[in-house]
C-alpha cells in the first residue's frame, strides 16, 4: 500500500487569517502530525508564488496528499486543484480547509481558541486526507445551441450575442410578443431617449436572425438530462391562429367586438379578445384570449374568423409541446412590480387616482390608452376613462422597498424612475406643481446625478424628504396625504390630483416553482442566486445554467444589457470547448452488499438511480451522466451500500472522530 505523505500550507490571506491567528506556531505543531512530511505558512497561497511553493513542494517531498487551510473551496479549490495537477498530481487528492470563513472572521476576539479552532480542522483534514483517493472525469459532450428563456431586453440581448457567435437559439417568451417590461416605458432615463426607438430594431433583428427560433406564447414545463445535453420540454399555449398562414394584417383585432383591460397598459386600457401585445409586436402575429373570446365562451360570434381573408383562425386549436436539446440555458425572466394593495395606506387598488409608475408610463405613451396624455383617472359605468389634467401630482419613492413589513431591498431604478416621472409631469404640464416624497435620492449610474440636478432644478418640481403616512380620498376624487419632511422638521399637507407610486419589485410570477425545475438557489429576495457575487455574477451553482439581468437582482436597463452579454458570453464559453468534464463525485453502488430497497431511488432528485434485476437480485444502478453528487442517497442508504465518491463513509468518519478528540495544544 501507498505511504501517504502530506504537505499542509497556511494562508496568512493577508490580515484576514494572520492578523488574528499566528500561522507560524500553527505550524509547528502540525508538522508533528502523523504522515505529515511538509507544513508551511505564506503570505498568499492562491498567489502565483504560493502555487509554485505546492508544486514545488510535491516534486521535492514526492508528496501525494496536500491541504491547503485558507479561505472558502468555492472560490479557491479550482486554483489549487490544477497546481496539483501541473505537479502531476491527481486533482482530488487536494483537501482544503476554510479556515477565514469558518474560524478567524467568526472568531477574532478570541485569538487563542481560534488557534485551537484551526488547529482543530486541519487536524481533522489529515485524517480525511489519508483516506482520499484518485478519481476520474469524463468527457462528455455538448449541444452546441443554448435555451434562452424571457424575451425582454435581457433575452433579447442574450439571444443576439449567442447568434452572432453562431449558436443556434431558442428564445422562449410566455407573453404573444417580446419586448418585456422595457416595451411599455415611454422614455429611458438618463437620456430621455424613446424606450420603443431603441429596442424595436432589436426586435426585429431577433425575428430576422436566421440562429434564433422564435418561440412566443409559451412557457417552459420540464428541464431534464445534464449541463452541455439539456433536453427541455415547452408548452406552446394554444394560440387559436394558425401563424403560418396568418399575415399579420390586424383586420380580425379591428372586427373584434369583446374588450378586456389590457395587461400591457397596466389596466387602464383595453384590448380585444384576439389581439397583438402591442402595435410593434414581434412576431406580428395575433391569439384569442380564451378566457374573454366569445365563442370559446359561449359558442357565439365568430367574427374574427368571418374577416380573416387568408382563413387563419383555429377555434379547434390545442396546446402543443416541444422538446429541445440545448447544451446551455439563459434565464432571463425580468421582474414584476409589487402588489401594492399589500400596502393599504396608500390605497391602490381602492383610490382611482393613486397609481403606480409604469400606468404612468402608459399615460405618458403615445400608444398608450390616452395617446400620450397625462390626466386623472375616471370611472363611467365600471370602465376607466381619462379625465382631467392634473394641477398637483405627488410621486411617492420607495413605496414597498426599503421596507421591513413590506421588501426589504432596494429596487435601484425607483429614484431615477420617479425623477423621469418628475419630468414627464413638467414637460406635458408645464403649469403643475409636482412633489417627490423621497427616503434618500439613490443616483449611482453613469450622468445619473446630473439628471437628478436637472430635475431638482425645475420650478414646478419640489422635493420633500420622507415618506406619507396615509392617503385619503375626497369626495371629488382628489387625494390628501400628510409627510414629515425631516429637512425642515415640519409635517406638510398635501393636495394632489393624482398620486404616483414608484413601486418595489419583485420577481416574477411563477419564478420559485421555475427554479425548481432548473435546480438553481435564489437568495433572500426570492431573485436567483449567482454563483459567485463579484467573480461569477452571472453562473449558477448548476453548470450550463446562466442568469441574465433583473432575474439576478434589481439593475436598470443599461446594467441589465451588460449583464445579459456577459450571460451570453459565460454560455459561448461553457459550449466552445465542444465537451464538458463530468462531475467526480459521483455516486457508486457496492453491489455486494445492496439490497435493492429501493431508499435510493425514492430521494434522489435527479431520477438518476433505478432498481434492476441481475441474477435474480435486485441492484440499484446510479446513471453516470443525471447524478448530479448531491449525496442524498448515500446519506438515506440503511445499509450503507450506496457511497459518492470523495465523501465515503470512511472519510467522513475519520474527520469527525478527528474533531470528536478534541485538540491537544
Amino acid at each position: 500500500m501507498e505511504e501517504v505523505r502530506i504537505g499542509i500550507y497556511i494562508c496568512h490571506c493577508g490580515k484576514n487569517i494572520a492578523g488574528v491567528i499566528n500561522p507560524k506556531r500553527i505550524v509547528e505543531h502540525l508538522s508533528r502530525l502523523p504522515n505529515v512530511v511538509v507544513a508551511k505558512e505564506y503570505l498568499y497561497m492562491c498567489s502565483s508564488p504560493g502555487q509554485s511553493l505546492i508544486e514545488e513542494d510535491i516534486k521535492e517531498y514526492n508528496l501525494n496528499r496536500i491541504i491547503v487551510a485558507a479561505c472558502s473551496p468555492r472560490m479557491h479549490e479550482p486554483t489549487f486543484q490544477s497546481a496539483l495537477i501541473r505537479a502531476g498530481l491527481n486533482p482530488y487528492l487536494l483537501e482544503m480547509v476554510n479556515i477565514r470563513e469558518h474560524a478567524t472572521w467568526v472568531h477574532e476576539r478570541d485569538p487563542a481558541e481560534t488557534e485551537q479552532k484551526v488547529i482543530g480542522l486541519i487536524r481533522a483534514a489529515v485524517h480525511r486526507a489519508i483516506n482520499l483517493y484518485p478519481l476520474e472525469v469524463e468527457r462528455l459532450p455538448v449541444v452546441k445551441s443554448v435555451l434562452v428563456v424571457g424575451g425582454g431586453i435581457a433575452g433579447i440581448r442574450a439571444s443576439l450575442d449567442l447568434a452572432k457567435a453562431g449558436y443556434k437559439v431558442y428564445l422562449v417568451e410566455k407573453n404573444q410578443s417580446i419586448g418585456g417590461k422595457m416595451a411599455q416605458l415611454d422614455k429611458t432615463f438618463p437620456t430621455l431617449d424613446c424606450s420603443q426607438c431603441i429596442l424595436t430594431p432589436m426586435m426585429v433583428d431577433v425575428s430576422n436572425n436566421p440562429n434564433i427560433i422564435l418561440q412566443t406564447y409559451s412557457v417552459v414545463e420540464e428541464i431534464n438530462g445534464r449541463p452541455g445535453e439539456f433536453e427541455v420540454k415547452v408548452r406552446q399555449k394554444a394560440r387559436y391562429v394558425d401563424w403560418d398562414a396568418c399575415t399579420g394584417c390586424g383586420t380580425c383585432v379591428e372586427k373584434c367586438p369583446a374588450r378586456v383591460p389590457s395587461e400591457f397598459d397596466e389596466g387602464l386600457g383595453t384590448r380585444k379578445a384576439i389581439y397583438f401585445d402591442f402595435p410593434q409586436a414581434i412576431p406580428r402575429r395575433p391569439v384569442i384570449d380564451p378566457d374573454h373570446c366569445l365563442y370559446l365562451i359561449k359558442g357565439v360570434c365568430r367574427v374574427c374568423e368571418k374577416f380573416c381573408p387568408t382563413g387563419a383562425i383555429k377555434f379547434e386549436d390545442e396546446d402543443q409541446f416541444l422538446t429541445l436539446k440545448v447544451g446551455a440555458i439563459v434565464v432571463a425572466t425580468g421582474y414584476q412590480l409589487y402588489d401594492m394593495r399589500k400596502m393599504y395606506e396608500y390605497g391602490y387598488g381602492k383610490y382611482r387616482n393613486v397609481i403606480t409608475g409604469m400606468q404612468l408610463e402608459r399615460l405618458s405613451s403615445a400608444n398608450g390608452p390616452t395617446s400620450g396624455r397625462i390626466t386623472t383617472i375616471e370611472i363611467e359605468r365600471g370602465k376607466i376613462k381619462p379625465g382631467k389634467e392634473p394641477e398637483t401630482v405627488a410621486i411617492i419613492l420607495c413605496a414597498g422597498s426599503r421596507d421591513e413589513n413590506h421588501i426589504k431591498y432596494c429596487c435601484r431604478i425607483g429614484c431615477m424612475a420617479g425623477l423621469k416621472h418628475a419630468y414627464y409631469i413638467a414637460h406635458a404640464l408645464p403649469n403643475s406643481k409636482i412633489i417627490i416624497c423621497y427616503t434618500d435620492i439613490r443616483a449611482f449610474g453613469k450622468g445619473f446625478e446630473e439628471f437628478y440636478q436637472r430635475i431638482r432644478s425645475l420650478p414646478n418640481v419640489f422635493m420633500v424628504r420622507g415618506r406619507p403616512m396615509e392617503i385619503f380620498e375626497n369626495k371629488d376624487g382628489s387625494l390628501i396625504l400628510d409627510v414629515f419632511d425631516s429637512n425642515t422638521n415640519r409635517r406638510l399637507t398635501i393636495n394632489a390630483d393624482l398620486v404616483v407610486l414608484e413601486t418595489a419589485l419583485v420577481p416574477p410570477q411563477g419564478f420559485e416553482e421555475f427554479r425548481k425545475i432548473l435546480k438553481i438557489s435564489c437568495d433572500p429576495g426570492g431573485f436567483g442566486l449567482e454563483l459567485h457575487p463579484k467573480l461569477k455574477p452571472v453562473e449558477t451553482t448548476v453548470d450550463g445554467i446562466y442568469l441574465a439581468g433583473f432575474i439576478q437582482g434589481p439593475k436598470d436597463i443599461p446594467d441589465t444589457v451588460a449583464h445579459a452579454g456577459a450571460a451570453a458570453a459565460a454560455a459561448s464559453a461553457f459550449l466552445a470547448k465542444g465537451y464538458i468534464e463530468s462531475i467526480p463525485y459521483l455516486a457508486h453502488v457496492d453491489e455486494d452488499i445492496c439490497s435493492g430497497c429501493g431508499v435510493c431511488v425514492s430521494v434522489c432528485p435527479y431520477d438518476a438511480i433505478t432498481i434492476e434485476v441481475t441474477d435474480g437480485r435486485r441492484l440499484a444502478k446510479v446513471n453516470s451522466v443525471k447524478c448530479k453528487g448531491c449525496g442524498a442517497c448515500a446519506a438515506a442508504c440503511p445499509s450503507g451500500a450506496m457511497q459518492q465518491h470523495y465523501f465515503t463513509d470512511k472519510q467522513i468518519l475519520s474527520e469527525v472522530s478527528a474533531l470528536a478528540e478534541g485538540v491537544v495544544a
